[in-house]
């Protein structure tokens, strides 16, 4: 996952000991906030002088047009613009380079993003107030994220609003492309260390599993009376996730059915497939995660494990099917 850092978040020091200071600890981006305010572009010439990193522009404006003149003398890699602000829809001239994305704040749905899905390359959720340092991320936007990721598989996702090291493992886990860090990142006291965490991962924990999961609605689950071999391939193809759960009646976790259990099952009847059955594949002992469980929590299982974990499932205290957590984004890594 990249990381942004907002420059305008560092109140001490001047812009060119900034730059410097990110460009030394190897930062992704400059992420600028426009409060309608076009100066901003006299600070953009300025950090290209001392750094050819792109640079992530945020502008609020009820006036995106007074902008495209701008951004057409000094353009940047990234533009988005406050979906909330504007008075009518985004018309940005083709002469403006640069990957575009609309910003959305908590309380907005996913959905506005659809009538710019065409056009534009990301949306950058706001999981704190726009404009403001140091909140809290609302953990909402788990949901959301995993929504846009549905609606929009091809579109990348950037998070604006506090990102510290635990949020950072939560949403790179999640697929998120670029997280922007303001407060976290200059009031760490080094920014190297600062960034390190939000590129591995942080020891305080603040969410829950159940925070941040794919939810019961959102994953496979068979109950007793779907155990055939075609409701199993089914189950794991439609949610394209490599595995299934079972359930009994009481909707307790019986078991997972993995693409890798299901290949086993069959080399076990390769001379005669006829003979396989369900209980060929079935993991009846799954590793699993409690819902109330932190973040600290899962990673000591999956440390504590000698094998590679993709998926858990995630059970309540009557070990009754809550969801699941899934890491092929950490897995695959920056995309």
């Amino acid at each position: 996952m990249k990381i942004s850092a907002s420059v305008y978040s560092n109140k001490k020091d001047d812009l060119k000991a900034i730059i410097k200071n990110l460009d030394d600890n190897q930062v992704d981006f400059f992420h600028i906030d426009c409060n309608d305010d076009p100066s901003v572009f006299g600070d953009i010439l300025e950090i290209r002088k001392h750094s050819q990193k792109p640079i992530d522009l945020h502008i609020i404006t009820e006036t995106p047009e007074r902008y495209y003149e701008y951004l057409e003398r000094v353009p940047v890699e990234y533009v988005t613009f406050q979906y909330e602000n504007l008075k009518e829809k985004l018309q940005i001239p083709k002469s403006i380079k640069g990957k575009k994305g609309l910003a959305i704040v908590t309380p907005t749905p996913i959905k506005v993003f659809e009538e710019y899905a065409a056009d534009f390359d990301f949306i950058l959720i706001m999981a704190t107030i726009p404009g403001k340092s140091g909140g809290s991320f609302d953990p909402i936007n788990f949901r959301k994220i995993r929504q846009f990721n549905k609606l929009f598989p091809n579109k990348r996702i950037h998070v604006d609003g506090g990102v510290n090291g635990e949020v950072s493992f939560i949403i790179r886990n999640m697929g998120v492309y670029a997280a922007v860090s303001g407060s976290y990142l200059f009031n760490e006291g080094q920014v190297g260390k600062a960034l390190l965490n939000l590129k591995v991962t942080d020891t305080a924990s603040h969410y829950l599993v159940k925070d941040f999961m794919r939810t019961g609605d959102e994953v496979p689950v068979l109950p007793p009376n779907k155990r055939s071999l075609k409701d199993v391939l089914l189950s794991i193809e439609q949610h394209d996730m490599g595995f299934t759960m079972l359930s009994n009646h009481a909707g307790q976790l019986e078991g997972l059915i993995s693409n890798a259990d299901v290949r086993r099952g069959l080399i076990k009847h390769i001379d005669n497939i006829a003979e396989t059955s369900i209980e060929d594949m079935v993991n009846n002992k799954p590793v699993t995660i409690n819902e109330n469980d932190t973040v600290a929590d899962l990673l000591k299982t999956i440390k504590a494990k000698s094998f590679p974990i993709s998926f858990l499932p995630v059970v309540d205290d009557d070990k009754k099917v809550r969801g699941a957590v899934t890491f092929f984004n950490l897995v695959k890594g920056e995309f």
